[in-house]
Formats: C-alpha cells, structure tokens, sequence
C-alpha cells in the first residue's frame, strides 16, 4: 500500500462543482493500493498514519500526531483521497505505467477497507470518491509532504 500524506491548514475534493469532502487543518492522504496488498497492510498504513509526528509541539519540533491536535475536543482533520497514479512506473519511458496498481475492485475495496477503519479510530474523516475525477485543493502547511509504503509481508 502506499500513501501521500500532506500536512495541511485545509483541503477539499470537489466533484462537478460539488464539494463532496473537506477539511481544516489536518492530513490530507493520498492512497494507493497495489497489485497483491491485502486490509492487513491497510490497517498497518493506516495506523501508521494516525501516529506519524509531523504537527508541532509547543516547542515548535515536529512532535505531534494528527491525533494529538485539540480544538472543540475534537482531532485534526483526516482527508482520504483515492489515487492510483501513486503506482506509476516511470522507468520505461516517458508514459508511466500503471501495472502494479491493484485491480479496480481490489483498490475500490482496499480504499473503503481504510476509510471505515479510519471512521471508527477518527473523529474527523473526510473523503474523495474512488474512480472519480477529483478537484484536490490544499494548503499544504510547511511545506511536509511524506511519501509512506507499506510493504506485502
């Protein structure tokens, strides 16, 4: 499995002019699953995720999970974006392929695998729509952007 994650002030997925997720500051993730991945490695993405240290501490060090953020008793934001252009292979020319990205129904059911686990471990969770084309804004605040992988067992 792998995944873009973007820390960000905010984010939106808009379909057909319709705003269809959105979030303030939090995560903005990029998913992609890939040829063989299994909810096992989703689980372990996504718990990986939920706990990367890339938000500021009072001291001003990146310290702190999206979990750790307060504010009206509620976590940052969590906005799950499917992407399979994540798998691209570029070594062969200058068309990039898309081979080891999983099979639609193995992605469509990976994608909503992490979306309601994320659900049930997160307070704020937001999404795209698999397969469809997205309008992806964001603020993306730093700079941080961390490409993540998790690989078959």
């Amino acid at each position: 499995m792998l995944a873009l994650i973007q820390r960000v002030r905010r984010a939106s997925v808009t379909i057909d002019g319709a705003v269809v997720g959105q979030i303030g500051v939090g995560l903005l993730v990029l998913l992609c699953a890939e040829q063989g991945d299994t909810p096992a490695q989703a689980d372990k993405l996504l718990a990986k995720v939920l706990k990367l240290r890339i938000f500021s501490d009072a001291q001003g060090k990146m310290n702190r999970c999206v979990q750790d953020l307060d504010g009206a008793g509620s976590h940052g934001g969590l906005l799950l974006v499917s992407q399979f252009t994540l798998a691209a292979d570029t070594t062969g020319g200058n068309r990039p392929s898309f081979t080891q990205a999983a099979p639609p129904d193995l992605g469509r059911a990976l994608y909503d695998h992490v979306v309601q686990r994320a659900r049930a471990l997160h307070s704020e969770v937001a999404t795209g729509v698999f397969a469809a084309d997205m309008l992806v804004e964001l603020v993306n605040d730093g700079p941080v952007t961390i490409p993540m992988r998790v690989p078959s067992n």
